[in-house]
């Protein structure tokens, strides 16, 4: 991109709006360019790639906290943020979509339940380069925090892939035990909780209350995004969307 333009950069996420994962990479951004929050009012994780067709999206401002940042809330899925955020909020199309920090990973199988990734491809979708930036559930931020600004560096100018986002995750360890930066991670088939259901109440009519019930497994493939976090890696990968020509 020519120096001499400031990027746009539209920011959003799945959490909601008043996450701190969002707020801190909006304040990294804030030195590559412009940038416009649109986020969802309250949590929408394992939203996927959904949107609102029949009935209305409504937008707000937000006193988000960071100076310098243009923040809107959406009763929309972090999809619809996308969609409204660069075709009605901003000004100008954005140079970049980022989307996250999540709180929780967002790699291996878990990537097609993810609102992160869904809001990404979205943007994908829409002809804009995009991000997904994930950590790992865990009050520890030591190693986004560190490494953030880098991989923001590496990243925020690479070339649009249709049907494509670059997919990045921070391992919750501490940043001494932090062994640095792979990129070119695949998408493991492996899943970081075996889910199983409990019932937890008869209900009347002879139905049932189910509550979910993971169990934590660490099986991986060699090269793949799981195995990278495992061993204390920030792992960055390009992931294609389901259906969309390689």
């Amino acid at each position: 991109m020519n120096n001499d333009k400031k990027r746009s950069i539209l920011i959003t996420n799945d959490d909601g709006i008043s996450s701190d994962g969002i707020a801190r990479l909006a304040a990294a951004a804030l030195k590559y360019g412009e940038v416009w929050v649109v986020a969802p009012e309250h949590q929408r994780s394992a939203a996927s790639h959904s949107i609102t067709l029949h009935t209305h999206i409504d937008i707000y401002p937000h006193d988000f906290g960071v100076p310098g940042v243009h923040a809107f809330s959406c009763s929309g899925t972090p999809g619809d943020c996308v969609r409204v955020g660069s075709l009605n909020v901003m000004p100008v199309r954005p140079d970049v979509v980022l989307a996250g920090i999540n709180y929780g990973y967002n790699a291996a199988s878990d990537v097609q339940y993810s609102a992160t990734c869904g809001a990404a491809f979205e943007a994908a979708f829409q002809g804009y380069p995009a991000i997904a930036v994930s950590e790992q559930a865990k009050p520890c931020h030591e190693v986004a925090d560190a490494y953030l600004d880098r991989v923001l560096e590496m990243l925020i100018d690479r070339p649009h892939l249709p049907g494509r986002i670059l997919n990045v995750n921070f391992p919750g360890c501490s940043l001494a035990e932090c062994r640095g930066i792979l990129e070119n991670r695949t998408v493991s088939a492996g899943m970081f909780y075996r889910d199983r259901y409990n019932t937890v109440q008869e209900l009347p009519g002879g139905g049932v209350r189910l509550m979910v019930e993971g169990e934590y497994n660490e099986e991986n493939e060699d090269g793949s995004d799981f195995r990278a976090l495992v061993e204390g890696y920030v792992s960055i990968g390009t992931v294609n969307n389901v259906g969309w020509p390689v």
